[in-house]
C-alpha cells in the first residue's frame, strides 16, 4: 500500500469510529448516566473511581452491538480503551460475537487480546458478561495455569476474571477448577471478590449440591461472611442458619 493509500484508509477508519461514537452519544441519557455513575461506585476511593458513563441501558447496547460485529479488531481495540464504560462494554460484546464464530487461530487471537487489555475490563459487569465466554471457553481443553496466575494478581479485575471464567466449566458440569480457584481466593480482601466466589459456589450447588457442601463444610468457617451468604442463598432456612452459625 502506498503512503497516500494508507492515509486514506486511516481517515476512513477514524471517520467510522467517530460515527460509532456519535451514535453511542445519541443513545445516551445524561440522567441515566448519573444514576449509573453512583451505582458503579465511581467516586473518589471507590472501586470504579473516575469511570464515565453515557447512560445507555444494556438491552439497547446489546442491540446496537449486533450492527458492529464485523468491526475490524483494531477498531474494537480503540473502543475497549475508551474512557466511557458503555464503549468498553460494546467492545466486549463484539469480541464475544467474533470469538463465537472464529476458527482456532481467531479464538486464540481474541483470547490473547482480552488478557492484554484487562486494565480496561475494569468493572464487575464487564468481567461478568465476558470472562467465561472468552477466557473460560478458550482454556477449556488447555492448562488452567493462566487462571491461577490471574487469581494471584494484584489487580482486582484479573482475580474476578479468574473465578468468573470457570462459570463456563460449571455449565459443563465440571467443578474442580471453580473449587480450586475458590480456595485461592477465599481470603481475598475485596467484597466484590467475596460476592463473585460465593456466586460461583452457588452455581456449583445448583448442579451438584453435594460438591458445594463438601467445599463449604471444609471452608465455611474461614470464608468471609458475604462469600458464605452468597454461596448458601438457595439453601433452606434451617440449613442456612446452621452454616452461618458454624454448626454444620
Amino acid at each position: 500500500m502506498t503512503f497516500y493509500g494508507f492515509v486514506i484508509v486511516e481517515r476512513l477508519r477514524i471517520m467510522a469510529l467517530i460515527k460509532i461514537k456519535n451514535e453511542l452519544k445519541q443513545l445516551g441519557d445524561p440522567a441515566q448516566a448519573r444514576v449509573l455513575q453512583r451505582f458503579f461506585k465511581t467516586g473518589p476511593g471507590e472501586y470504579g473511581e473516575g469511570d464515565l458513563f453515557r447512560g445507555i441501558k444494556v438491552p439497547v447496547l446489546r442491540k446496537f452491538a449486533k450492527n458492529c460485529r464485523d468491526l475490524p479488531l483494531a477498531w474494537v481495540q480503540e473502543l475497549l480503551t475508551s474512557k466511557f464504560h458503555e464503549d468498553r462494554m460494546l467492545a466486549l460484546l463484539v469480541l464475544m460475537a467474533r470469538y463465537a464464530k472464529a476458527d482456532d487461530a481467531g479464538k486464540k487471537h481474541i483470547y490473547t487480546m482480552y488478557l492484554r487489555n484487562t486494565r480496561y475490563i475494569n468493572s464487575w459487569d464487564l468481567v461478568d458478561v465476558s470472562a467465561h465466554h472468552i477466557v473460560g471457553h478458550y482454556l477449556m481443553d488447555k492448562t488452567k495455569d493462566p487462571l491461577h496466575w490471574l487469581a494471584r494478581s494484584e489487580m482486582l479485575w484479573e482475580r474476578r476474571i479468574a473465578i468468573i471464567a470457570t462459570f463456563y466449566y460449571i455449565r459443563q458440569n465440571q467443578f474442580d477448577d471453580t473449587l480450586k480457584i475458590a480456595v485461592m481466593l477465599i481470603n481475598d480482601p475485596h467484597d466484590l471478590m467475596h460476592k463473585a466466589v460465593g456466586w460461583m459456589l452457588r452455581e456449583v450447588g445448583k448442579r451438584d449440591l453435594q460438591a458445594e457442601e463438601r467445599f463449604l463444610k471444609t471452608y465455611c468457617r474461614q470464608m468471609p461472611r458475604t462469600m458464605l451468604r452468597y454461596a448458601i442463598e438457595r439453601f433452606a432456612d434451617a440449613k442456612r442458619r446452621a452454616y452461618l452459625a458454624g454448626t454444620m
